[in-house]
Order: structure tokens, then sequence, then C-alpha cells
């Protein structure tokens, strides 16, 4: 057994750092080590794949509890004109789209397992989609926010499939397949409702007056471990307390237990101190999903395994995308959101060998065998696909493909007696920058991605408008051909990308910035941006600017300092507003 875990985890770190190295997820060298793992060259005694079931178990758990630690309904609140209709309306294309994949497919197939193939592939991995968010800096906004409460929908719907299997289906005595209980199903719904209700009672006062109380009393010991040992105590005893009391899923017990921590003040420590076990567990849980792959299986079952690809890469992000132009959102949520849905990934796997396993026998083993090929094959492609994102939405843009309507009344005509000026995002440095020019009587156009900020700041009579100020279109609709600057106040804002297209549209718009760090200061400042502030700057001069301070100095050397040592640091002399805008 130490024999097989050992070399299940050598092989996950070579190869998922291999994945790394070449821009890959780690999941690809994790489901590639798994079925490097279960080769019979290594010479291990034991079956290798039912020993790392064993420890994929806990990773499972341990997987779910992560997302609950991590659920928030405020993030499903924010997007949910957008997440929940989109996402069920997909969800129930992708299935019955999956379904008649798999009953053409596969001779003699029932529609139960049709449907439970179709459900196993309309739901998307949490580790692809988050990881490639962030590697595309889209993570946080508006277009991350939206994939994210979409993938929350998602979510919610496996777990509820892991509740409803053992409420609908029954295994006869002696049978090899679990029957669709159709004579008792609303009794038996009826009594799987009240008894998760009662377990999410239950849950809920134990995580108030008991889990809190008993991770208060670890806490106050200052020892990690034993903080991290009472974590996962809470989420494997309630993993299992669920299956054996409440004869529910383990897995959803593990969720409920992540939303009950996660709903504490130990949310954040918990998430440092005992999420990397919970990781180190997940790295096993695909290990073994790569273990239980069989490629020759794959090729005799290959129409199968092409419908699938071509209903998860193409079916998906096309049908994602018409859905969001359908609830009329632009064109460039929707090329995000749909090509970071185009795989499948750990969810699929869950529910696939629940209704494959002894207890339901639901799914063939060649079903879930095309499952997790496909996934590794579409995980391995998603990244590279993403890649090709931005310049999609440039390119639609030009053309305007799926760009919103020009619905501009609420930002007023250029005149010729005020100049304007377009401000984009409106947090606190934008609400100063705003201030300040209205006070000159310079025109102002707010350019901002929070919608709900969009309507308060209409409601207060400031022309603001909802977009992405990367569009050439946005820009257009917001006056840039005629304005004399543009101001980009967020240090999270693509900075760079704006000023091209602002150039784009007015070579002789004047662009100041705000970024985070010199390096893409002195970038922007290379091509032509008149002012550029980083935070690293501003910070270095203040601090050196406090340490004079407390050294004695007068105001007059350090303000002397201070011009010394941004020239140091920035090379040249930041630009005044007035002289840009006359």
């Amino acid at each position: 057994m130490i024999g097989t875990l050992a070399l299940g985890l050598v092989l996950a770190l070579a190869l998922g750092m291999l994945a790394q190295r070449i821009k890959l997820s780690p999941l690809v060298g994790y489901l590639l080590a798994g079925i490097l793992a279960a080769q019979p060259w290594w010479g291990l005694t034991d079956d290798p794949h039912v020993v790392m079931h064993e420890f994929a178990s806990i990773g499972e758990v341990l997987l779910l509890f992560g997302v609950g630690l991590h659920f928030h309904f405020k993030d499903l609140l924010a997007v949910r004109k957008v997440a929940v209709p989109g996402s069920l309306m997909c969800m129930a294309l992708w299935t019955g789209c999956g379904a008649l994949v798999y009953h053409a497919c596969v001779p003699g197939a029932d529609w139960v397992a049709a449907l439970i193939f179709g459900m196993c592939v309309c739901v998307s991995s949490t580790v692809v989609l988050t990881r490639v968010l962030e590697d595309s800096k889209l993570l946080h906004t508006p277009s991350g926010h939206t994939a994210v409460g979409w993938l929350v929908m998602e979510d919610i719907f496996t777990i509820v499939l892991l509740v409803l299997l053992p409420a609908v289906f029954i295994m006869p005595e002696g049978a090899s397949k679990a029957v669709f209980c159709a004579d008792d199903l609303w009794s038996a719904l009826w009594g799987m409702v009240w008894k998760l209700a009662l377990m999410v009672f239950c849950v809920a006062f134990l995580g108030k007056h008991v889990i809190s109380r008993v991770l208060t009393f670890v806490a106050r010991s200052n020892s990690n471990e034993l903080f991290t040992l009472a974590v996962l105590t809470c989420a494997l005893g309630v993993a299992v307390l669920s299956a054996e009391v409440f004869n529910a899923s383990m897995v959803f017990g593990a969720f409920l237990s992540g939303m009950v921590v996660g709903q504490s003040k130990f949310a954040s420590r918990a998430a440092s101190d005992a999420l990397p076990m919970r990781d180190a567990f997940a790295v096993l849980f695909f290990v073994s999903v790569g273990m239980g792959f069989d490629a020759p299986m794959l090729l005799e079952h290959w129409p199968l395994a092409v419908g699938t690809l071509a209903l998860t890469l193409l079916i998906k992000p096309l049908s994602a995308y018409g859905v969001i132009r359908l609830l009329r959102r632009p064109g460039s949520l929707g090329v995000v959101v749909g090509t970071s849905l185009s795989q499948i990934g750990e969810f699929s796997f869950i529910l696939a060998a629940l209704a494959a396993g002894d207890r339901f026998g639901l799914l063939p083993r060649e079903a879930v065998n095309v499952i997790t090929g496909v996934a590794i094959i579409t995980i391995t492609l998603n990244v590279g696909l993403f890649r090709l994102v931005p310049s999609l939405i440039r390119k639609m843009d030009a053309r305007g493909i799926g760009m919103p309507a020009a619905d501009n009344s609420a930002v007023p005509e250029p005149t010729e007696t005020k100049d304007r000026v377009i401000v984009v995002g409106y947090g606190p440095c934008g609400k100063i920058i705003t201030k300040i020019l209205n006070k000159y009587n310079i025109e102002v156009v707010v350019l901002e991605m929070n919608i709900d900020t969009v309507t308060h700041l209409a409601s207060k009579g400031i022309p603001a408008m909802h977009g992405d100020a990367r569009l050439h279109t946005i820009l257009r609709m917001a006056g840039a051909e005629h304005a004399k600057a543009i101001i980009i106040t967020a240090a999270g804002a693509p900075a760079a990308e704006i000023s091209a297209t602002a150039r784009d549209v007015n070579p002789d718009i004047a662009v100041l910035a705000h970024t985070t760090y010199m390096r893409n200061a002195r970038n922007m400042r290379k091509q032509g941006a008149q002012m550029v502030v980083s935070g690293e700057e501003e910070v270095a001069l203040t601090l050196s600017s406090m340490l004079l301070r407390g050294l004695g100095a007068t105001e007059e050397q350090i303000q002397k300092a201070r011009a010394e040592n941004r020239e140091i640091l920035t090379g040249t002399a930041n630009s005044s507003l007035l002289n840009i805008l006359n």
C-alpha cells in the first residue's frame, strides 16, 4: 500500500510540474500519473487502483469541504440574472445532448444510463475554471464572477444529483443494476427532503453550538497542528455522520461542514492551515481517476468519445454564448464564460463513479472510461483555447459582433465649451478624480464594469456607462474620439490594453494610468502615456519621506529627496494634468 501511494505521489509531482512548465493544468499531470501508475511493469503486489481508491475517497470528502468553505450565496446573488437562468438552460440542453449522444453511440442503451451520462458531462471542473481565469487575470472581473457563479449553480446541481440517486434508485436483491422506484417516487422524494432538512438543521446546530466552540477552544492552544486536525475532524466527522445516520452522500455532508466553517470566524485560517491537506488528497483523487482509465477501451468506443468531445468543445461553449446573448449580455462575456466551461472534471468523475459503483450499477465501465478520457483531452486543450479569447474578443469588437447596443443616452454629446475626460473605474480613486474634474468644469464620462455603480451614478446625474474599456465600441460610445484624456484609476485594470485601444480610437488622446508594478509603468511611459502612477513607486516614496521626517529632515529636504527619488525610480517626471488638457 505504501509503495503504491509513494509511486502515485512521485509520478503526480513529476508530471504535475511538467504540465505546469508547458502551461497546462497540473490536473493533466495528475491524471497521466494515474495512468502510468496503473501499469503492470512496476511489479506492485497490491491492486493500485483499489489501494488509491481508499485515499481518493478522503480526497472527495476534502474536495467538497473546500468547495463548501468558499461557497457564498452572495457571490451567486451578485450575478444571479445571468448565472442562474443561463446555467439552468444550458445544463438542461447539455444533459439532453449528452443523453442523445450516448443513446446513439451505445447499442441497446437504456435512457436512464443515457440521462446520467448527460448529467455527468454537463458539469465543468472547479479547479480548471478558477485556474484559467486566474492565469488570464479575469477571475476578479465581472466575466470571471459570472463564470464562477455559473459554476456554483453546476455544483449545486451535482450535489442535488448525489443526494437524489439514493432516494430514487434501489438495488433489488440479487440484481446487478439499480432500478428506478417510480411506484414510490413521491414518498421517497418526500422522505429525502425531510431527512436532508433534518440533516441541514443538525449540521447548522452542531456548527453553531459545537464546531464553533471546539475550534475556538483548539485555537486558544496556539497549535497549528491541533487546529488543522480539528478542521479535518469536522470535515470527516460530519461526512461520516451524514452517511451513517441520514443515509446521505458523504460528500454532501462534507460540503455542509465546509459551509458551516466558512461562515465562521475561522474561515480564513481553515483555508490557510487545513486546505493544503485537502489539496494533497485531491491529488490522490485525480491519480485514482487516471488509474481507472483504459486507453484501448476508449479507442474501442471511439464514436461515444468523439461525440462527447464534440459536445464539450463545441456545443457547450456555443450554447453558453447563445444563451448569454439571449439574456442581452455582451458577446465578450459569452466568449469568456463559454470557453471556460468547455471542459469536464472532478464533479463528473464523482457522479460517474457513484452511478457506476456496486451500489447502483447504472453506468457501464466504458462510459466512465470515456468521461475520463474526454476530461483529460478537454482539460489539456482548455488552457490553450483560453489564450485565444482576448484576440477573438478584439476581432469581434472590430467587426461589431456581439457588442452591446449603442444605448448611450446617459452620455451627452461632446461640446466645444468643455473638455471631456473619460474616467475608467469608479472606486475610491475614480470617485475623487471625478469630483475634482467636475469642480474645474471638465466634462467627465465614467466607464465602470459594475452595473449597480453605473445605475447609482446615473441616478445622481453623472454620465456613466457599463462596459469594458478595452473595446473600441465602448470607447467610441463614451466619446473617446473627441476626449482630451482617459484616466485609468483602477490598479487592476488592463491599463496597457485600454491605452492601446484608446489611441486607436483617438491618436491624440492623453493617457493617465494607475498601475501596481513599476515595470508596467515603465512600459506604458515608453508607449507614450503622459502620466503613470505605480503603486510600488508611491509606496517607496511615501516610506522614504516618512523615514526622513522621522530622522528630523525639513519639509524642503523631504520634497527635494522625493523629487530625486522619483527621478531615480521613473527616469522622468510626470506631466501635470493642466498641461495635458491645454
